[in-house]
């Protein structure tokens, strides 16, 4: 019973944490108001969104994708493309076509996990990457994407100083939709098949989990905010070239935030995400002239691996419960020193009856 009040205020706490985040989160473009702020926020969100997609699927099945790329181009080019030939007018409305390419982005994930999952753990990294260098050839030599010409996406007439804001709210919903995903699918059936296909995909299929449908689901799910989160990127730009609508480093940024943040975490991604691609955007702006970002932002990660090599969270997590436990039974070893030598913990009527004397 003793834990009940600690247990409502951790829960109290994690949710006005929550709430707090949200409203910085809410007013953030409202109090700086600065262009290259809000440019190096939207970036710092949409990569937010798909880092927490990608653990959808691989930071709960331990199956490491690398091509999730191929989902970002493809919501990136569905979003470009249907612009371009419908000759649709740039603005606000424009952004209906966000879910669409999410949509389109997890039709595509179908046939690829239907092919990529039928392997296991390093065959499956291989047949990823594989896929993903398939897409970005079609994106170079198709004629509806244009080549290496690119295609370029209406711009709205929108004022300087605000210009970036609907795509930073819009960016921060895929953020929401995305943690909301990955928080219910943790805590559903689902999740629970997935975290033992991670722990012994053998045993997990002996004990009845249909692995190979839970995977594609996840797989299929985690497609859908990268999908949106590239549609965002190619209208927040402008023009869309192959080389960074399927980009290879997309892959390998998700995949350490989510390392650095702590894979399998909920927290975890958004946080590698936040303090990664804000940091490597900043020097990217300090240091445009060279490579010297790159030296920066490697070492950083190095330390990390080294200092926290599960991540960030749950190393926090795990030091905080340590010092928990250490506070919970120091009152015990008190108690143990100051009980009298022979003298009974519990009365022996109480032991006999189960009542208090």
């Amino acid at each position: 019973m003793r834990r009940v009040p600690s247990v409502v205020g951790g829960r109290n706490l994690k949710a006005g944490g929550l709430a707090a985040a949200m409203a910085v989160l809410i007013v953030f473009p409202l109090v700086f108001t600065n262009p290259t702020v809000t440019s190096i926020a939207v970036f710092t969100l949409l990569f937010m969104a798909s880092a927490t997609a990608w653990n959808v699927f691989s930071g709960y099945t331990g199956y490491v994708s690398l091509g999730h790329a191929t989902f970002f181009g493809t919501g990136a080019y569905l979003f470009a493309i249907v612009a371009m030939r419908f000759n649709l007018s740039a603005g606000s409305s424009l952004f209906a076509l966000v879910p669409v390419a999410g949509v389109a982005a997890m039709v595509v994930a179908v046939p690829f996990g239907l092919v990529a999952l039928r392997t296991r753990r390093h065959t499956f990294v291989v047949i990823t990457i594989a896929v993903f260098f398939i897409f970005q050839m079609l994106a170079f030599n198709l004629g509806i994407t244009q080549g290496s010409s690119g295609i370029q996406v209406p711009t709205p007439n929108w004022s300087p100083w605000t210009f970036n804001n609907p795509f930073y709210y819009v960016s921060l919903g895929i953020v929401v939709f995305a943690t909301a995903v990955s928080y219910f699918l943790r805590r559903s059936v689902l999740g629970l098949q997935l975290l033992a296909i991670r722990e012994d995909e053998d045993r997990a299929r002996g004990l009845g989990v249909p692995a190979g449908k839970a995977k594609l689901t996840a797989f299929v799910l985690s497609a859908l905010p990268v999908g949106m989160a590239g549609a965002v990127y190619a209208y927040f730009l402008g023009q869309i070239f192959p080389q960074f609508a399927f980009s290879p480093l997309f892959d390998l940024s998700v995949v350490l935030m989510a390392l650095f943040g702590g894979i399998g975490t909920i927290a975890g991604p958004l946080l590698g995400a936040l303090l990664l691609e804000s940091l490597q955007q900043y020097f990217t702006f300090q240091f445009s002239n060279g490579d010297l970002y790159l030296v920066i932002y490697g070492g950083l990660f190095l330390a990390v691996l080294l200092l926290l090599p599960r991540g960030v969270i749950p190393t926090v997590t795990d030091y905080l419960s340590r010092r928990r436990a250490r506070r919970s039974s120091a009152p015990a070893a008190r108690d143990s020193l100051t009980q009298p030598i022979g003298e009974p913990r519990t009365s022996p009527i109480a032991i006999v009856t189960g009542k208090a004397p």
